[in-house]
């Protein structure tokens, strides 16, 4: 249990942890261009000096400055080993080994060789070198980079596939709510009708013809979920009918009393008329109209739906006077879980966009120069939606 708390806590907070190595990688990559830069500095320094010792003994060689000299280039720090034309070890500085007659010398030395050849010492024998302790240095930092590196490359993937599955579970959740949702309205109104015909208070026809509205309701519903992953139809649909059809079905169900909603459709006849699926069309627009009637939720107002055309393309407009959204929601308010509503679940504005956008190749985008809330479906026209 206590494992399971912490790897979801990680997954809380996975991208600050990315964040926070990426922070630790660009602070090692300066540490170590300083370091190089220092480094460099150094030698630069330290071979000038020796150079500048080297040229006086060329003309006069005196002794003891030449043991001087080579003192100082052992205090370097570079690990040194002479050995002689069979291979021995005559003279050592800066190695792991303190005497010649160590036998893992001759190992040290082999290793040194595999990373630097030696180099020939006219008469003596040859002379085998390692890095300089900056050189080491170095090299840990660039092993501790690319581990950094790597690490953050894990973790990033890690982060995103948490992500990702998160989003999805979020979205089946979603999806799951949506459903019941749609389903649970021509239920609860079937139930009230049962009741009212159990009553003997209604007239019997009236009942069965709201009956059956609900079951077509019903029967869309399905469709619309059984439409989901299938790819699109090529129907023709009549979006001044279909925005009828919607508003005379939310009609009978808005407040009329207090904090009255009053939904109007501005249409010519029938039309415009385009090539789309008739189902997810009507699913896209049925979810904007919902959307404007909870914004009025207990405050009341006015729902404009209106459908235009042009040469090029169909427009829905669906426009509300309530209180519009948020300026930090705007960003993502088509995202799956995005919503500014209490007790909202996020998926009627995401599953609009994606109808309208990839389904249809159109544009739903929200006006944010208009008063209240309004939406903009542009849907293109294609040569078949002017054939009879």
């Amino acid at each position: 249990m206590a494992r399971l708390k912490l790897l979801a806590r990680m997954r809380r907070f996975a991208p600050e942890l990315v964040l926070g190595l990426v922070v630790v990688f660009g602070a090692i990559t300066l540490w170590q261009a300083f370091a190089v830069i220092k480094n460099l500095r150094d030698q630069a320094r330290q071979t000038s000096r020796i150079y500048a010792q080297v040229i006086p003994l060329l003309a006069d060689p005196d002794p003891n400055e030449v043991l001087a000299l080579v003192i100082e280039i052992r205090q370097a720090g570079m690990p040194l080993v002479i050995t002689d034309q069979q291979g021995r070890p005559t003279q050592v500085a800066n190695t792991p080994y303190g005497s010649e007659d160590d036998p893992a010398l001759l190992e040290y030395v082999a290793q040194l060789d595999r990373n630097n050849p030696p180099i020939e010492v006219r008469g003596i024998g040859r002379l085998h070198f390692g890095m300089l302790p900056a050189a080491r240095r170095l090299s840990f930092l660039t092993y501790l980079q690319l581990s950094i590196l790597a690490l953050t490359i894990l973790v990033g993937v890690w982060a995103y596939r948490s992500a990702v599955n998160r989003d999805r579970d979020r979205l089946w959740v979603a999806m799951a709510r949506e459903a019941a949702h749609q389903l649970g309205t021509p239920l609860m109104s079937a139930e009230a009708w049962v009741d009212r015909l159990a009553e003997g208070t209604s007239d019997a026809s009236k009942v069965a013809e709201h009956l059956r509205g609900d079951l077509e309701r019903l029967n869309r519903v399905a469709q619309r979920f059984e439409r989901i992953g299938r790819p699109a139809r090529r129907d023709r649909v009549a979006l001044g009918a279909t925005a009828e059809r919607i508003a005379t079905y939310f009609e009978p169900r808005l407040p009329k009393h207090a904090n009255a909603v009053t939904l109007t459709v501005h249409a010519p006849d029938a039309g415009p008329t385009i090539i789309a699926d008739q189902t997810l069309i009507e699913w896209a627009m049925e979810a904007l109209v919902r959307n404007a009637i909870d914004a009025l939720s207990g405050r009341g107002g006015t729902i404009d739906v209106s459908v235009e055309e042009d040469a090029t393309s169909a427009y829905v407009r669906i426009a509300d006077d309530g209180p519009g959204i948020p300026p930090e929601v705007r960003t993502t308010l088509f995202e799956p879980g995005v919503t500014t509503k209490s007790g909202g679940w996020g998926i009627g504005l995401a599953l609009a966009k994606r109808i309208v956008d990839d389904v249809h190749g159109g544009r739903l985008s929200l006006d944010p120069n208009a008063a209240g809330t309004v939406f903009v479906a542009e849907l293109p026209k294609t040569p078949d939606d002017d054939d009879d």
